[in-house]
């Protein structure tokens, strides 16, 4: 199983409950997106949606896998759409999370909220508050602050200015573009999920995927903000392992 990241996410920000659970049933592969973690950035200008979602094209290559199940969270599942696009028959079985389809008909979060996710002015820990503020609701958002603040601090702060600017470039294009209705479609099975609280991508945009991907199962999940995944790991990986592992 192939995991693909959002913005600003590395390797190591995935959920350890969430991996050990997806581990039961397949083999993770969980690679940095261009500029994040141990990969380079390389020229700023060439980092798009669907560079990034060849460079996944390029590690299978390189691994010698034909096929495997992708899932992709928040900006990742941009990618994992684009990776669907461009090598459909590289792509088993897609689950996408807290993402939406793309173009001007995606629903875009509300602006106060999406400038609170990308600031970066104080400290790293300021940084990591004030995200946690956003993509959790206000009580996980406190729990999570405690518990994890410190470690995610230190990852912002070993983040590199210009790929954040190259990713925020990415996905203004991904919205701006005239989403392809005729590739995603091909792929089978597919889960859409989504909290129902999502301030960063709404949870609107879930009914907008399902009706790209005509067999796909949409899963919501109660109470919860964008990153579900971290919040219920267990219930998100059940899904995708009953879904996917099929």
């Amino acid at each position: 199983m192939l995991l693909v990241q959002g913005y600003a996410g590395t390797a190591d920000d995935w959920h350890p409950d969430f991996l050990a659970a997806l581990g039961h049933s397949f083999a993770v592969l969980a690679p940095d997106n261009r500029g994040m973690g141990a990969s380079d950035l390389g020229a700023p200008a060439e980092l798009t949606i669907d560079s990034m979602a060849a460079d996944l094209v390029a590690l299978l290559d390189s691994l010698a896998i034909e096929r495997i199940a992708v899932v992709g969270f928040s900006m990742g599942g941009f990618v994992a759409q684009a990776l669907a696009r461009l090598a459909p028959g590289r792509v088993e079985a897609l689950a996408l999370l807290s993402t939406d389809p793309g173009g001007p008909d995606a629903v875009r979060g509300e602006a106060a909220d999406w400038n609170r996710l990308l600031d970066r002015s104080g400290t790293p820990r300021d940084c990591a508050s004030r995200m946690f503020s956003v993509v959790f609701p206000p009580g996980v958002a406190s729990r999570f602050d405690r518990e994890f603040g410190d470690l995610v601090a230190a990852a912002q702060a070993a983040l590199d200015p210009a790929a954040l600017a190259a990713q925020e470039r990415a996905m203004a294009d991904w919205w701006a573009a005239s989403p392809d209705g005729d590739g995603p479609s091909r792929v089978a099975p597919v889960l859409v999920g989504h909290g129902v609280e999502d301030v960063v991508i709404p949870v609107a945009n879930a009914e907008l995927l399902a009706a790209r991907f005509p067999a796909a199962r949409v899963e919501l999940f109660a109470g919860a903000g964008h990153a579900f995944p971290s919040q219920d790991p267990e219930r998100a990986a059940g899904l995708i392992d009953s879904q996917l592992g099929a």
